[in-house]
């Protein structure tokens, strides 16, 4: 079963049987990690021929009705509502991923050092994306944060001067966009530097307020911060961030380019480290449907996994951090995907489990705690 905020839509918005098929494909995909149509196939509980399942399930993708607009929008508008004060700051990236001939534009939200997927795009091309696609892509997002204080990330493909101007020019929207290090700027009147000239070595900050970015095509009113990270137990950074931003100050603009790498983790997970999405042929409206499916197996796993830290059961799902100091072992995403693993497995064998806990009595009050733990986790999935 879908989550209720999932739930509410999907009933309404699809038939039955488009219904069922999409929520055997989610836990297919969430179990089983495995995206390539014949492996679905494999797996899809219908008693028929294993071709017919196969054109069952591609005919299911080639749907019209799946869509991002169609499912996912109504589901992560509730979603942020219920998440985030009106006023709330959301720190959204704009990023892009290619495998082969497959170019995905994508934006995401961050969320505790993850990204959740607003919205993305198949571009028919492949190599980066221009101003006009990305304002595009933009323009359908925005809307939805309209409530909020939207910051958008970028590294160096979306360092234009267009779409920092355009930014500059949405109500309550803020950037924070990595430039290239051969962008000029105007240092004093008249007097230009390239921004890998401008002195700055490891260990360094500079902060200029309201210069003119670019010769050609000057923009005035946005703010360059420029940081190299300092040389940490001997290991130091190959070059330093330009960053063009309409944030106040140095750190505040540091701190929000830093969540930016969520994303790369987003897409990990997308791929080797989850779902294996670069392992697919599929194309066009049947990769895109494909994409949605894995959109909402990986945001259901992310919440369930936070609603599992929050309870303190993360300790039964994977290894935990020793001290404060530690960085997490593990994302919300893999203790809601591995928790899920967990409780299934202890199901599979409830037999053999309940007799190998017959053969250490001295132990009954740790496994009635793990048998809390499960139940718990059950009802966070």
């Amino acid at each position: 079963m879908f989550p209720e905020i999932y739930n509410n839509h999907l009933t309404i918005y699809l038939k039955k049987s488009e219904y069922l098929i999409l929520l055997i494909m989610v836990q297919l995909v969430q179990v089983h990690r495995k995206i390539r149509l014949e492996e679905l196939a494999n797996y899809f509980p219908s008693p028929i021929l294993f071709e017919s399942r196969r054109k069952k399930l591609k005919r299911f993708l080639e749907m019209p009705c799946l869509t991002i607009e169609g499912i996912w929008i109504p589901i992560i508008k509730p979603w942020l509502k219920q998440s985030f004060n009106p006023g709330s700051v959301l720190h959204i990236v704009i990023d892009r991923t290619q495998w082969g001939l497959i170019n995905i534009l994508m934006i995401s939200l961050i969320v505790e050092n993850r990204s959740i997927p607003l919205y993305f795009e198949l571009l028919d091309h492949t190599g980066n994306s221009n101003f006009d696609t990305q304002k595009s892509i933009l323009s359908r997002v925005l809307p939805l944060l309209k409530e909020y204080k939207a910051v958008v990330l970028g590294d160096r493909e979306f360092c234009s001067v267009e779409l920092a101007k355009w930014l500059n020019g949405q109500k309550k929207v803020y950037y924070a966009l990595r430039l290239k290090k051969s962008t000029y700027i105007e240092v004093e009147k008249e007097i230009w530097s390239t921004l890998k000239n401008l002195g700055l070595s490891p260990g360094m900050s500079l902060f200029y307020k309201g210069v003119k970015v670019t010769k050609t095509r000057g923009f005035t009113g946005s703010n360059i911060v420029a940081k190299w990270k300092r040389r940490y137990r001997g290991v130091e950074t190959e070059e330093a961030w330009f960053i063009i931003t309409n944030l106040k100050s140095l750190d505040e603009t540091i701190d929000a380019y830093k969540k930016r790498f969520g994303i790369e983790e987003m897409f990990r997970d997308f791929k080797k480290g989850g779902y294996d999405l670069e392992r697919t042929k599929l194309t066009g409206h049947r990769l895109t449907s494909l994409i949605i499916l894995i959109t909402l197996a990986y945001s259901i796993a992310t919440f369930s996994g936070k609603i599992i830290k929050a309870k303190g059961l993360a300790k039964y799902v994977g290894r935990v951090r020793k001290n404060k100091k530690m960085r997490r072992r593990h994302s919300n995403f893999y203790i809601g995907l591995h928790g899920k693993d967990w409780v299934e497995s202890c199901d599979l064998f409830a037999v053999e489990s309940q007799a190998l806990m017959q053969l250490s009595p001295g132990k009954c009050a740790y496994y009635r705690q793990g048998r809390r733990a499960i139940s718990l986790i059950k009802s966070s999935l």
